[in-house]
């Protein structure tokens, strides 16, 4: 079974890659469309989000829209995500433009370590952020995932994603692969940090959730910079990978608390939220009681 779930997958991503990016990006809009009506549960988990968040100030109506459109573009993303992993820096760059990166530290600069820790989440086609080093030179990207539970889509995953040479570490298993990494300078590490998990209890988007201290924790423990980072949709396959300012790790001298970095981290990710709100990642159960 393992085997003929890597064949099915890995014959479904050849065909994906040998279309042309739009209409990948439309596709995947209309698979999005048939899982909005054919996913009870997370059509029901979206909504119960969206109306928790903005159910004081929008109309069910304005709810359910936005909720239709999130599904689309998680189709949209998805597939373009496919696609987009085979592409190489001639062929994504009219698609992808990356602004702020003024904000990340510079080789020549003098910085401490010259490393970069970036809390980035699921806004669009977030797997971009893979492609950073073909427009920044010096540096090599680096993040972090959990293995899939069925190996041989696991495999086929990891396969998509190591075209981009991003450096890929487990989270339960590449811990020591990824201090020897950061002990070296040029690494940008991103980290998936808008999901429920252990850590602090705190505000997010107006209501308490679980917030994991990871981005603020790798950032002191390392000595790199630490900043956001916001994958907004600009139009069919086209996405801005815009750079957020630094956010201090230090004061007065002294580090900072893990707890007071990632509140302000939640506040650059609120205000992603709030500028587009079908480009984040709604089918989550954000807040968990």
């Amino acid at each position: 079974m393992n085997t003929v779930i890597y064949l099915v997958a890995s014959g479904f991503i050849a065909m994906v890659q040998t279309l042309p990016l739009r209409l990948v990006a439309r596709l995947g809009r209309g698979f999005g469309t048939l899982a909005f009506h054919l996913t009870g549960r997370y059509r029901r988990v979206t909504l119960e989000n969206l109306t928790l968040v903005f159910g004081r100030e929008k109309s069910a109506a304005e709810i359910s829209e936005i909720a239709r459109e999130h599904f689309r573009r998680l189709g949209e993303n998805y597939l373009s995500a496919i696609k987009t992993a085979a592409m190489d820096a001639k062929q994504i760059l009219p698609h992808v433009e990356f602004t702020g990166l003024e904000n990340l530290p510079h080789r020549t600069a003098p910085a401490i370590g010259g490393n970069a820790v970036v809390a980035i989440g699921h806004f669009g086609n977030f797997e971009l952020f893979a492609r950073l080093h073909e427009v920044f030179p010096g540096y090599r990207t680096a993040t972090t995932y959990r293995a899939l539970k069925q190996p041989g889509l696991n495999r086929v995953l990891q396969s998509l994603r190591e075209k981009s040479q991003c450096l890929f570490f487990e989270r339960r298993t590449g811990g020591r692969a990824l201090r020897e990494a950061m002990s070296r300078p040029g690494i940008i590490l991103g980290l998936l940090s808008d999901q429920s998990t252990a850590g602090m209890r705190g505000p997010f988007l107006g209501h308490d959730c679980n917030t994991g201290l990871a981005p603020a924790i790798l950032a002191l423990r390392y000595e790199a910079e630490l900043s956001t980072a916001i994958c907004y949709r600009v139009g069919l396959a086209k996405w801005r990978l815009d750079f957020g300012k630094k956010i201090p790790t230090h004061e007065n001298g002294h580090p900072r608390a893990s707890e007071a970095i990632m509140r302000e981290v939640n506040l650059e990710l609120e205000t992603a939220v709030r500028r587009d709100p079908a480009n984040w990642f709604w089918v989550h159960r954000r807040w968990k009681n």
